[in-house]
């Protein structure tokens, strides 16, 4: 699959009108969209959905922006946990599922590219993922 998942971090950006950060994000995404299918996931939604009091409100930002959803497989299911127990043996201190474990795994196991700011996690335990960067 050809494409780009979007990190929801990049999204708010956009959508909260993030003094330092909405103008990358939304020339990025911008760039990225002249080229590649840019998705979100479950994880993604359930993410931005802070930014909103209505569904409705979510569902036509999203459309506008032309987000596909995608769901997530087993496949990258099974990866995030493989990930997630690799980051607790490495003494990592969070005691549930991070939702970038998710989401590196989706982008993983689908092949795609990734644009996020959190590029440490991803990096580490996805090091198969493209990064889309402002951190380089």
């Amino acid at each position: 699959m050809k494409g780009i998942l979007v990190d929801s971090n990049i999204i708010l950006d956009i959508f909260l009108d993030d003094p330092i950060w909405a103008d990358w994000s939304e020339a990025t995404l911008e760039t990225c969209a002249q080229r590649s299918t840019l998705y979100i996931n479950p994880i993604i939604y359930t993410e931005i959905s802070i930014g909103f009091d209505r569904i409705e409100d979510l569902e036509s930002a999203v459309r506008r922006s032309g987000f596909q959803m995608i769901n997530i497989s087993k496949e990258a299911l099974f990866l995030a946990g493989k990930a997630f127990l690799k980051y607790r043996k490495n003494k990592g201190t969070k005691r549930s599922p991070l939702p970038d474990f998710y989401i590196g795994a989706h982008a993983a196991v689908l092949g795609l590219e990734l644009i996020t700011r959190d590029v440490a996690r991803y990096s580490t335990y996805f090091p198969t993922v493209p990064l889309i960067s402002p951190l380089g």
